[in-house]
């Protein structure tokens, strides 16, 4: 925390503002910087309380917290990486894949057994869709609940879910092994909060032009109200930059030395491009990305959602093959 005092407090508002500091967080460390006080804190929660009082002080100007004053590290929680039930303790990256939404069941299962085949470690299995229009596919559903609990049975992979609302993660909880967050609900706190307490790995991807900050301040609040086994999904800001689809491959590798949790890439999404998708994905592994979450179907050309961007089996074949072993930034 950063404490800056009115030009005219002087000696003794300085005095006034340790004075303060002593009785509102008596374990923080104060050390004088130019125009004020720097404050290392113990307690990222007495950090936030302290905030407003301390700015409410008569003689400060001005006070804010770090960036990551509020993100204590994940890998000072538990262990940086988990084995169930996605295997992040072994050499190789893991992959999710499967099409962007379940559609249609014989079709799903047809291409979750070829994704196992051509070496998928979980599968996608989305059921509920949040999209732009009303008027477009918005996923199967409850009645998809049947198709991909059918779908891990007949290929032992765990299922990859997004909840979208606060009232389907128990439910979902009882099928799928990972609960994720997408990229429009990473500041949705009680949906965060709500798959906290689901007792599933839970996947949180970075909205769109989301800092860094906000990315691991949505993590802070999966990690406080309970979830043990955390996995961070870079998705890019196709949006931002038109024509020019991309990973933010910096907040990645940022993400995963401040936090030591996995970080996976989504290609899919930046990409908005199957061949580009599937560039963006070597890209990111070579960079040091934990794995992939992917669109990979046996036929991307019939899908309702995202075809264009989703890669063919093949496709994803080849692309595992080529990484057996992790790559390291």
């Amino acid at each position: 925390m950063k404490i800056f005092l009115k030009k005219n407090s002087g000696a003794a508002g300085l005095r006034g503002l340790r004075g303060a500091l002593a009785r509102i967080l008596p374990d923080c460390r104060p050390a004088r910087i130019p125009g004020g006080l720097s404050v290392r804190i113990s307690s990222p929660a007495g950090a936030g309380d302290a905030l407003p009082r301390l700015e409410n002080l008569p003689w400060v100007a001005s006070a804010a917290l770090s960036d990551y004053e509020l993100c204590p590290l994940a890998c000072a929680r538990g262990p940086k990486t988990f084995s169930n039930p996605l295997d992040f303790t072994a050499a190789r990256p893991v992959f999710i894949a499967g099409p962007c939404a379940v559609e249609e069941e014989e079709a799903y299962i047809a291409s979750a057994l070829a994704l196992k085949a051509a070496g998928a470690q979980a599968l996608r299995a989305a059921i509920f869709k949040p999209r732009s229009s009303p008027y477009a596919f918005q996923g199967l559903g409850w009645p998809g609940l049947r198709t991909i609990a059918r779908a891990k049975k007949l290929t032992g992979l765990p299922l990859a879910t997004e909840a979208t609302d606060t009232r389907q993660v128990a439910r979902l909880a009882g099928v799928c092994d990972v609960i994720q967050i997408g990229a429009r609900n990473m500041r949705n706190y009680e949906l965060l909060k709500e798959a906290a307490r689901s007792g599933r790995a839970v996947l949180l991807k970075r909205g769109m032009r989301a800092t860094l900050r906000e990315w691991l301040l949505s993590a802070e609040y999966l990690l406080k109200y309970g979830a043990k086994k955390l996995v961070l999904c870079e998705r890019g800001d196709s949006l931002s930059i038109p024509g020019r689809p991309r990973l933010d491959l910096e907040i990645m590798a940022a993400a995963k030395k401040l936090t030591g949790l996995p970080v996976l890439a989504d290609p899919s999404h930046a990409a908005r491009d199957r061949a580009v998708a599937a560039a963006l994905a070597v890209k990111a592994l070579r960079a040091g990305a934990d794995g992939l979450l992917i669109e990979a179907s046996l036929d991307p050309l019939t899908a309702l959602i995202d075809g264009r961007q989703t890669v063919s089996i093949e496709t994803f074949r080849l692309l595992a093959a080529k990484f057996p072993c992790k790559s390291r930034i």
